[in-house]
Parts: structure tokens; C-alpha cells; sequence
């Protein structure tokens, strides 16, 4: 989909994070809550922590996708980043989750020297697992019983993808 453009959260986005992460799929496929508060999403776009970079995915002026990246702060995992993604159901399948990430991990890979990327992403979310595997990502583990999910414990598999060093 051409007509969506990338970049960073901005102050004014928090309203339609919201509305995105109140969408039953949205927040069924992530570990956020039902019925996040705008507020909630005022604070988190407005107190950026160092180390972690927010953007947005735009359909025109619509809010569409959103991914959050994190940097291990520790010393010695400071190559090591995690992310959070969520789309908005009218437009999955439409290359909007491709976008975001594919952003991301240029910029560990070009800007922000991190060589390894994890993430975890539930067994049956067959379409994120397919994204995740297309751009390089590798199950590396499963965890049964890791997360309540619509009154059930679920499971997710642990997935990594490192960057292989360059050659001197």
C-alpha cells in the first residue's frame, strides 16, 4: 500500500492510538488491556523514555499501525532491542505491519547499532508469524501458559533476528 507513510508519534496522535488500541483484534494480539484510556496514550507519547523510538503508520490523516521499539538500556545488551506493533483491522493484510517494521529495523540496523532484535508473538497469530519470519526472524522457543488472553493462558513463541557482523 503506497499511500501509507511512516514516521514518528506525535503529541496529537494519542487520541487515535487509542481508538486503535480499543480495536478487539488490536488488543487481543498484543498484552495491552481492552478499553485503554486516552490518557493512558497522552502520557506514553508524551514521556518517551531515551532508548525508545514511537512511529505511526498514516493513511492520509488516519492513524493506522503504530510500533513502539525498545532499546535494552543494560551495558551488556545494549545491541538487543524489542518492539510492540499493533494495525488496525481495516487495513491488515495490506502491508501496513511490512512498513512499520521494516522501519525499525533500518534503523537498528543503520542508525542505532543494534545487531539483534526479540520479540514474542502468540502461536496462533499466523499472519504476524509470517511478517516476522519474511523479515528474518527465526522461532528461537515457545512459552506455554505466557499471557491471559479472553480467560484463557496462552502461548507465544520467542523469535530473534540478528544482523550478522560485518566482515573486516
Amino acid at each position: 500500500m503506497s499511500q501509507i507513510e511512516i514516521r514518528h508519534v506525535e503529541p496529537e496522535d494519542y487520541r487515535q492510538l487509542q481508538q486503535l488500541y480499543s480495536q478487539y483484534q488490536v488488543y487481543s494480539d498484543t498484552l495491552q488491556l481492552p478499553y485503554p484510556a486516552a490518557g493512558l496514550w497522552q502520557k506514553r507519547i508524551a514521556d518517551i523514555q531515551p532508548g525508545t523510538y514511537n512511529l505511526v503508520a498514516c493513511f492520509g490523516e488516519r492513524v493506522v499501525g503504530q510500533i513502539t521499539l525498545h532499546i535494552n538500556p543494560t551495558p551488556r545488551r545494549r545491541h538487543v532491542a524489542t518492539f510492540g506493533m499493533g494495525v488496525h483491522p481495516d487495513f491488515h493484510q495490506q502491508g501496513v505491519g511490512s512498513k512499520l517494521l521494516a522501519a525499525v529495523l533500518a534503523m537498528c540496523d543503520d542508525w542505532l547499532n543494534v545487531s539483534r532484535v526479540e520479540l514474542t508473538v502468540y502461536v496462533d497469530n499466523l499472519a504476524a508469524l509470517a511478517l516476522y519470519k519474511k523479515l528474518g526472524f527465526v522461532i528461537e522457543g515457545t512459552a506455554e501458559g505466557f499471557a491471559m488472553r479472553n480467560g484463557q493462558l496462552v502461548a507465544v513463541h520467542h523469535m530473534g533476528r540478528v544482523r550478522p557482523l560485518p566482515v573486516i
